[in-house]
């Protein structure tokens, strides 16, 4: 009786007791979740350009924005179908491993993609890329495995911090390489860079990723218990569920997928994290959009360097709102109600849209007021983004033991990688299709990103309240 009375107050001491973050480790780890963007992202201010001087579109530069959005797109389908089969795989061989083998195809396709002078060679190079990287999943469950309920959020806190820095930059070195030899002919003067003009940016994000490829290889530690030579990680803990009986000794081993699929605990943390990607997709295609459309046709009828400017300014700020708010929120209010009120800032994000739309066609320019709701709502967005932090601490808490927790982020990295090759073509054709129509006013599209935040509400009330001193 003596032993029972003891144990609550030995983990109420432990729990008052914050582990400091594997600070070596977990940047090794956010290092190469830069890469990420920095080879995905980079493109995109010169696709549209490549496209037309391919003459796949025929002369018609209609269909630009169609072959496009193909090779755009092309990266996180295939990602999407491949991201499960590396995550579970690295529950068997190794976090390291797997993250070599998706930096080397990352390196290689970008080579290739840079080297492309026929349409279905950017497919190729796109497909590959997507392919052979579930890095994403697998370095997710690295920092479930190098820190603890006292430190997780913090650790999870940066990862959205870190992927819009590579955002924000990809862009920049993306389209200020493109034709060096028009901009530095005295450095660039040779045939191969006229015949090559893209070669560049597409040379530095490889060699970025072979810089990355070589850090990894030398420094990061495997963190897979199966796997790990030595304890120098992080001690041994039970299992990362809260279920009591749950396996977590060494002998375990990972859970069948059907089985996870069947899980209600697991399943309730990756459908909320699918259905976020999904609405959060849905905006993020359509506010460049919606601020480009011509004023006649309810958008706002910006420049595209006012825009740029306005997509970045809140990269950085957002980066900056997660690493000041974040991990104390969370800290103070706890992860389930977090995530409750951040799902809940979405219903301002969306209802700008047609707020603006509807003042725009009174005022017919862009005033103060319409400054103001951009403002509010790109405010409104940095408090969603908090909800990206502690959804990858539920799906980490959510595995049932430490030799699934690939597996698990395998599933939750597939949903979210569906809604990001699906996403923008879908909401973007469904706006056209709103406005054309004028169907609801042409806020039928406002209306379903509605109907999928509703369902997003119900589903987070779904998720469990996480104990502080779970080991």
């Amino acid at each position: 009786m003596a032993t029972d009375e003891s144990a609550p107050l030995l983990e109420n001491s432990q729990a008052k007791t914050k582990t400091p973050l594997p600070k070596l480790q977990l940047g090794l780890t956010l290092f190469v979740l830069f890469s990420e963007p920095i080879s995905s992202q980079y493109i995109f201010p010169f696709i549209n350009q490549l496209i037309r001087e391919l003459g796949v579109t025929g002369g018609d530069d209609r269909k630009i924005g169609y072959y496009a959005g193909v090779v755009e797109s092309l990266f996180f389908v295939t990602q999407a179908l491949t991201v499960l089969w590396w995550s579970r795989l690295s529950d068997y061989v190794g976090r390291r491993p797997v993250l070599l083998v998706g930096l080397a195809g990352l390196s290689v396709s970008n080579l290739c993609f840079g080297l492309s002078r026929e349409f279905w060679a950017l497919v190729a190079s796109r497909c590959i890329a997507g392919a052979l990287n579930g890095n994403v999943g697998v370095m997710k469950s690295i920092v479930g495995e190098i820190t603890d309920t006292t430190n997780m959020a913090r650790a999870f806190a940066l990862i959205p911090i870190v992927f819009f820095a590579g955002a924000s930059l990809a862009p920049l070195f993306g389209g200020g390489l493109v034709k060096p030899h028009d901009r530095w002919p005295e450095l660039f003067s040779g045939s191969f860079w006229v015949q090559y003009p893209y070669f560049l940016p597409s040379l530095v994000s490889a060699s970025f990723t072979a810089f990355t490829f070589l850090v990894t290889a030398l420094f990061l530690k495997e963190s897979l218990p199966s796997k790990r030579r030595g304890k120098e990680l992080q001690p041994e803990r039970g299992p990362i569920g809260a279920q009591a009986g749950t396996p977590g000794d060494e002998g375990a081993s990972p859970v069948p997928i059907r089985t996870l699929l069947k899980t209600y605990s697991v399943m309730i943390p990756i459908a909320n994290y699918g259905i976020l990607g999904l609405v959060e997709i849905g905006c993020f295609a359509l506010t460049p959009l919606f601020y480009a459309t011509p004023v006649e046709i309810g958008g706002l009828g910006l420049p595209p360097f006012t825009i740029g400017v306005i997509m970045t300014a809140f990269c950085v700020a957002n980066g900056l709102f997660q690493a000041l708010f974040t991990a104390r929120a969370i800290e103070r209010f706890g992860e389930r109600r977090v995530f409750r009120s951040a799902v809940l800032a979405f219903f301002p994000v969306i209802a700008t849209f047609p707020t603006m739309s509807w003042i725009i066609q009174v005022q017919k320019e862009v005033g103060m007021a319409i400054w103001v709701l951009i403002f509010a709502q790109l405010l409104s967005w940095a408090v969603v983004e908090m909800a990206y932090a502690v959804i990858f601490v539920f799906v980490t808490r959510a595995s049932p033991n430490r030799y699934s927790l690939g597996t698990m982020n395998g599933l939750s990295q597939t949903t979210t990688s569906i809604a990001r090759a699906m996403g923008p073509a879908s909401f973007t054709s469904l706006f056209a299709f709103s406005k054309e129509y004028s169907l609801l006013g042409g806020n039928l599209v406002y209306v379903v990103l509605l109907v999928l935040l509703c369902l997003l509400v119900l589903l987070s009330r779904c998720l469990p309240e996480l104990k502080r001193n779970q080991q």
